[in-house]
């Protein structure tokens, strides 16, 4: 099962060119007390996809999404919900990933992932509760 404390761990093997922002968040936080505020790194994670796009560094972007997939499947409660709330609503967030669309993304996402992606557009679009069915 993967957990909250080493859920960045695989993120980190499968795009070595975040570990310089994994580090500066490190650094910034380091001095509380309380567990890193990992949703706010999400959106960095969300802005480096973006930017990887934009390069057509495929090979990248899909390792880094088969290790959201994991999170969905293999992950504790915490980390399939930030896999979520933290990293595919920012996905969708015009605001995080301008100018990238965020339609382009789902091509990279696996079935589970996507199936988690549709219910955000769904909260977003009808108001309808993102839960598991």
């Amino acid at each position: 099962m993967i957990q909250r404390l080493t859920m960045m761990e695989p993120i980190l093997r499968a795009s070595p060119r975040f570990v310089p922002v994994w580090e500066e968040f490190v650094e910034e936080w380091k001095s509380e007390s309380a567990e890193l505020p990992l949703y706010l790194v999400l959106a960095d994670l969300a802005r480096h996809i973006a930017s990887l796009y934009q390069e057509g560094a495929e090979a990248e972007l899909r390792d880094i999404l088969s290790v959201v997939e994991a999170w969905h499947l293999e992950g504790d409660g915490y980390v399939r919900e930030a896999a979520t709330i933290g990293l595919l609503e920012d996905l969708q967030n015009t605001n995080v990933v301008a100018p990238v669309d965020p339609s382009n993304f789902v091509r990279f996402l696996g079935p589970e992932s996507k199936r988690w992606w549709a219910k955000v557009e769904r909260f977003w679009e009808n108001g309808e509760l993102i839960r598991d069915d």
